[in-house]
This record gives C-alpha cells, sequence and structure tokens, in this order.
C-alpha cells in the first residue's frame, strides 16, 4: 500500500481547521477567556478545572458564578456545552474534573466527588459575585453538587440537577425546603431511572415518592411546572427533554433547561435566549478535528513503513488460506457474536472475583474491559486453533499464512521492529494530539468518545493495562487476517468488511437495549445502564481498529504492527477517559 499525501493533507486541514472552530466556539471569538486551574482542597487533594471568564469581569464588576460538574468516567470537557453557554451569558464557569478523574487527585469519589472543594475555591475568587452562584451538575456531578450544597447551604442560590437525583449514593434526601431552588433535569428516555428515582419508565419519576416529597406535593409532579417560590428558596421544577442519560450533552433542550433555570434564580447573567446556544459549533469542530486524525492514519502507517528505519518489516500479506462459503458465514457471526454477548458476563468477573483497585490495577472499569478482553481473546484462540488443527492444516496453513510470520519465517526480531513502528506510528498521532491541545486548548472528541493526553499517573497506568490489550488484538487481527480475509478483496471492500465485522455486533447490542427505552418502556437488561453506555464508545474504538488493521497487514503482510497500534491506542484513550479509584 502507498503513501497518499493528499490523505495527509486532508487529515491535518481537519484537525486544524477543526480546532480553530472548537476553540473560537469556546472562547466566544474572545469574550471568554478560558484557562485551567488547580487548587487544593480537603485532605490536600488538589482538583484540576477549566475556568471560564467573561469579558469585563473584574474584582471592581463581579459576576455570578456556576460550578458545572461532570458525571461518572467523564471529565470537565463534557459540560463544555453548558459551560460555554452559562459563560456567554456573562456568567464565570468553573468545570472541574471530579477526584479520580481527568487530571484531578484520585481517589474516584473522594471529598464528596470534589464538589464540594469546587463550590469553596468559586467563593474565594474576588471577580465572582458569592450571593449569586449556582450549580449544575450530570449524573454523578449532580451528587457531587447536592453533597456540595448540603455542606454549604449557604454558599450557592440555586442548582440543577441532570440526570441526577437526591438521595442517591451519598447525595442528601431531598426535602420541601432542601435544596435551596432545584431544578431537576431527567430524561425521557435516562437509562438510570431505576438507580436515581426506582422506577424502570424514566417518566414514571413524576410518581415516585422522593420526587413528590423533593416538589412538596402528595400529586404527580407535573414537568415544567413551578414548584414553591424563588425568593424563598424553594422553588422546584421538574424538565422532561426526549434524549438519553448522555444524550442530555448533545440536547439544546437540556441544556437550554438549565440556562432557563439559572437565568430565573439567579441575578447578573445577560438576558440572551435559552434558545439560543452556539456549543454544537464547537462539539463539530472537535469532531472535525477528530476525523481528521483517523484520516491520518494510513497516510502515516504507510509513511513510516517505507522509511529507512522500517523498511526492512514491509511485506506483502500471504495468499490467505481462510474460511469460505457458507464456513465464512459462520466464522464471521462467531466473530461478531463472541465479544458482545459476553460483555456484560465478563466484564463482572473482576468483582465476582473480589479484585479491588491497586496499585497495579488502579482503575475499576478499565480492569473490568482488560478482563472482557482476556476473555474474548482466550476463547477466540481456542477455538481458532481448533480450526487450524482439526480443518485448516490439512490445507497446508501455516504461521505465515496467518499473518504470523514473514517470508522469511517466525522471529523475535519481527515482533520488536513491529513494536518499534507501532511506538513511531502512536508517536506521531500523539504528537499531532498535544499541538492540537497546545494551539487550541481542544482536543479530539464528540460526545462521550475522547481522546485526551496523559497525564504523568495515567501514562503508568496504561503501562499496567497495555499489554492484554495488545494480546487481545493479536488474536483479533488473527481472525481477521488468518480466518475471514479474502484474496480476492480490493483495499476498500476489505476495510469495509473488517469495519462490519468489529462494529457490527456493538450497534445490535444497541438496537436491543434502546429499542424497548425508545418505545417507552425500558432497556432490555435494565441492570446494565452503564455499560451500555460505554458500548457507544466500542463503535469509534473498532472503526479505528478496523483502519489500523486493514492498512497495517497490506503494509507489513503480519499482524503485529496493527495489533500494537491498537494496543496502545485504546489503552491510552481508555485509560485517559477512566477514572482512577486507587489513591496512589
Amino acid at each position: 500500500m502507498s503513501f497518499n499525501p493528499r490523505t495527509l493533507l486532508l487529515g491535518l486541514a481537519l484537525i486544524v481547521v477543526g480546532g480553530f472552530l472548537a476553540n473560537q466556539i469556546q472562547t466566544s471569538s474572545g469574550d471568554v477567556d478560558v484557562s485551567t486551574v488547580r487548587f487544593a482542597g480537603n485532605n490536600g487533594v488538589v482538583t484540576h478545572a477549566r475556568l471560564y471568564v467573561p469579558d469585563g469581569v473584574s474584582n471592581e464588576n463581579p459576576a455570578p458564578g456556576i460550578v458545572a460538574i461532570h458525571g461518572y468516567i467523564n471529565s470537565n470537557e463534557t459540560q463544555s456545552g453548558f459551560a460555554i453557554e452559562f459563560a456567554r451569558r456573562g456568567y464565570v464557569v468553573l468545570a472541574p474534573d471530579q477526584t479520580g478523574h481527568g487530571y484531578s487527585d484520585p481517589p474516584a469519589f473522594a471529598n464528596g466527588f470534589g464538589g464540594m472543594d469546587a463550590l469553596a475555591y468559586m467563593r474565594t475568587l474576588p471577580f465572582v459575585d458569592a450571593d449569586n452562584i449556582g450549580l449544575e451538575g450530570h449524573s454523578m456531578g449532580g451528587w457531587s453538587s447536592l453533597i456540595a450544597a448540603s455542606v454549604m447551604p449557604d454558599g450557592y442560590q440555586s442548582i440543577v440537577i441532570e440526570g441526577s437525583s437526591t438521595g442517591t449514593f451519598g447525595a442528601p434526601e431531598g426535602t420541601p425546603t432542601w435544596p435551596r431552588n432545584v431544578a431537576v433535569v431527567f430524561s425521557k428516555y435516562d437509562e438510570f431511572s431505576q438507580l436515581m428515582w426506582g422506577v424502570e419508565v424514566p417518566s414514571d419519576i413524576t410518581g415516585t415518592d422522593k420526587l413528590k416529597t423533593l416538589f412538596n406535593t402528595d400529586e404527580l409532579v407535573e414537568p415544567g411546572r413551578l414548584y414553591g417560590d424563588i425568593d424563598a428558596g424553594t422553588a422546584r421544577i421538574l424538565y422532561q427533554p426526549p434524549v438519553t442519560h448522555p444524550g442530555d450533552h448533545l440536547s439544546t433542550r437540556a441544556i437550554g433547561h438549565a440556562i432557563d433555570w439559572f437565568d430565573r434564580t439567579l441575578e447578573g447573567g445577560e438576558p440572551l435566549p435559552a434558545e439560543n446556544q452556539v456549543w454544537m459549533w464547537k462539539e463539530l469542530g472537535t469532531l472535525l478535528s477528530l476525523i481528521g486524525m483517523v484520516i491520518l492514519i494510513p497516510s502515516v502507517i504507510t509513511g513510516l513503513v517505507h522509511s529507512a528505519p522500517f523498511r526492512l518489516i514491509t511485506g506483502t500479506p500471504a495468499t490467505p488460506k481462510s474460511l469460505t462459503g457458507g464456513g465464512w458465514w459462520l466464522g464471521a457471526a462467531v466473530f461478531i457474536a463472541l465479544p458482545v454477548v459476553t460483555l456484560f458476563p465478563f466484564k463482572g468477573l473482576s468483582e465476582a472475583w473480589g479484585w479491588s483497585a491497586s496499585a497495579w490495577l488502579p482503575q475499576n472499569i478499565t480492569t473490568q474491559v482488560m478482563v472482557w478482553a482476556v476473555g474474548v481473546g482466550i476463547v477466540a484462540a481456542i477455538l481458532f486453533a481448533l480450526w487450524h488443527v482439526l480443518l485448516n492444516k490439512k490445507a497446508g496453513a501455516t504461521a505465515r499464512d496467518y499473518g504470523l510470520a514473514d517470508a522469511a519465517g517466525f522471529s523475535p526480531a519481527l515482533i520488536l521492529k513491529s513494536l518499534g513502528l507501532a511506538l513511531a506510528v502512536v508517536g506521531v498521532l500523539y504528537s499531532l494530539l498535544l499541538a492540537t491541545v497546545y494551539l487550541f486548548d481542544t482536543d479530539f472528541r464528540f460526545w462521550v468518545f475522547a481522546m485526551k493526553p496523559l497525564s504523568a499517573l495515567q501514562l503508568r497506568i496504561a503501562l499496567s493495562y497495555v499489554v492484554p490489550f495488545c494480546l487481545f488484538f493479536t488474536v483479533v487481527a488473527v481472525l481477521l487476517h488468518g480466518q475471514l480475509r479474502q484474496s480476492h478483496w480490493s483495499f476498500r471492500r476489505e476495510l469495509f468488511v473488517n469495519w462490519i465485522l468489529l462494529v457490527i455486533g456493538y450497534v445490535l447490542l444497541l438496537l436491543f437495549q434502546y429499542i424497548p427505552l425508545f418505545l417507552g418502556g425500558s432497556m432490555t437488561i435494565a441492570s446494565e445502564p452503564l455499560w451500555t453506555i460505554i458500548a457507544f464508545q466500542f463503535l469509534p474504538l473498532m472503526t479505528i481498529a478496523a483502519i489500523v488493521f486493514t492498512v497495517a497487514y497490506r503494509a507489513t503482510g503480519t499482524v503485529y504492527t496493527g495489533a500494537f497500534i491498537n494496543g496502545l491506542l485504546v489503552t491510552g484513550i481508555v485509560v485517559a477517559s477512566q477514572a482512577t479509584h486507587y489513591g496512589f
């Protein structure tokens, strides 16, 4: 496969254009100063946060403030839609990384999830009107906001909990007089209705005793109706936008409800209509940068593999001795189904075995993903070995036909050189990410999926997980190229088939879960809301994996480079986006 300079230029252009667009929206074309801050809170735990300060705000001209807190296994950038719109309306916005998330100190869940530290810090800023501070939190960020409100009952004026609830996971129970002036934004298709409000169907929260107690009524709570009195601090309102739990971050209605509530309960903001929103252009910008990075992958691999240091591992794939006819369709069905049907049961094995966060495996969700990947890899490797021994060996298949050796045979040197090439490819992509962060203060992301730089601690954590992920992708590569690849396929067809094989199972899983929810019920497996949402991230991850696998195998003729690139990329993406549960 040859190097294509046009693809390289297109990818770079998308990264630059996307980064510039995202930066302009994030800063309101320079009218909002966006910076990062770090501050120590309880027990010396250091919080990392993004601070938005509108133009004209000063010690002499203080503005109202809003603390906007993200949910579990997210970071402050997830709240950027809310933060951008609040800042456009003259509010100083502090968007912290919760403890153990992003670049804040671990462990996760410490210090009331970090909300009380953030509120305390906000109240120290001389350019913030301490009598006009709002709290906004999504999911676990809602609990964080509620805990902050309970610790400092006179430190805020109003609160918005999005996809969240009172009386859950350490958050105090709501009463007719506490918290002060609260808006509940709970979507019609929120996956966490059972956890948050104790009902299977999200729209049924209007009849729960917990919500009725908060709203001081014996009747069904009426969405959109104002209960209580704003001046007395007892105001309550329920909004139910027609989106999912993570969909709040991509909903003009969900964000608009928060804008409207703070406009009604805080003083000093600019009267900009709630429907006047621009945050989605920032989301488009970071998506363009993400697409640009993905487009660059073929050019980076082919450019490096033909460079002097790696020219010796350039090779042509062997003619495959793979499945054909009905056997191919059976093999494809097993390939698609195995990782999906094992996702929920395998990810729970680490908990069943009693594993807890440790210095070696400090991220619980990443550990669960790793256990699933290793389990799938073992089962797949056994099935592949049986197929080889019982059937394909008789056809003369060798390690070369499976991409495990090159024309000269198998050697450890081949693996080491492939690892060197993989490190070089990932290094180039990572350098572009760092350059984007430096130039535009944005990264590569869309919605719940993000590529962001690793902190020093996260880099050390990634070393604990990278080997199992590389082994998993090696098994996947052998199956793709040694069992399912067909010799007559063009590059485009092979790329398309690999993408379908890697992605379609998760699409079917999401349809299986969400169709009943969107029809007015609950998810098919209602006990797995978190991992259903996590499954969305497999779509971009496996799209990237399909491109890497196809290009790297065509360029080298072996499975190792593609497996190592995918292992390194996925480990970095997952570790940077997950919560760290062990306190180093």
